[in-house]
């Protein structure tokens, strides 16, 4: 297989991999819903550096860390967990109405930001992906690790801004609709927010069958 294959094919899986509902699908899609389009998009920026730091982890894990692979996904499976079921359980209990968001924008957003780095770089979903299919597409065979570790990187921030992003716009649009219905937005957050407790709650029954 040649390293252009190789590249395309890892984009297949990458692809296939993100567009699959999860946490980081979830949690960009409760933020547009709730606070607009500019809380959608800080939480795919949050995610797109989360989605960096997975890539630098999988090149180190190529490198010589793969003997704790077992260990580190267990362990990644439950905190994920815990830290997805906490944030939706904030928005289930929320009462966000959309026109009383607006006002603090700026730090609503900083703080969505810093949610989705750590969001993705505690769901489970993209370490499993990062353990068991990244190292599959890493070879000496076609030259240094860092150049490779490079272009995989790029293909993953890329894929998640594209979905991601487009996600959070189309999700931003309906929200525009619930300015003029307030009681409806709240369900929609609480909604948002139950439904990511249910993805974390699954998840975590996973990662404890694994110890």
């Amino acid at each position: 297989m040649s390293y252009g294959e190789n590249l395309w094919l890892y984009f297949l899986l990458l692809a296939g991999i993100i567009v699959v509902p999860g946490m980081d699908m979830m949690f960009v899609l409760a933020n547009a819903l709730t606070r607009g389009r500019a809380a959608g998009i800080a939480a795919t920026l949050g995610l797109m550096v989360g989605g960096i730091c997975h890539t630098l982890f999988g090149t180190v894990a190529v490198a010589g860390l793969s003997r704790l692979i077992p260990t580190v996904s267990s362990v990644m499976l439950i905190a994920g967990s815990a830290y997805m079921m906490w944030i939706g359980l904030t928005l289930a209990r929320s009462s966000i109405v959309v026109d009383s968001v607006d006002g603090g924008l700026a730090k609503s957003s900083r703080t969505v930001f810093g949610q989705g780095i750590v969001t993705c770089l505690l769901n489970p979903k993209a370490w499993l992906f990062i353990l068991a299919v990244f190292p599959q597409f890493m070879s000496p065979v076609y030259g240094p690790l860092w150049p490779q570790a490079v272009a995989m990187g790029a293909m993953t921030v890329a894929t998640q801004f594209v979905v991601y992003g487009g996600l959070a716009l189309a999700a931003a649009r309906g929200r525009d609709a619930l300015v003029t219905n307030p009681g409806l937005t709240v369900w929609v957050g609480r909604a948002a927010g139950l439904l990511l407790m249910g993805v974390a709650a699954y998840t975590l029954l996973r990662g404890l069958a694994q110890l």
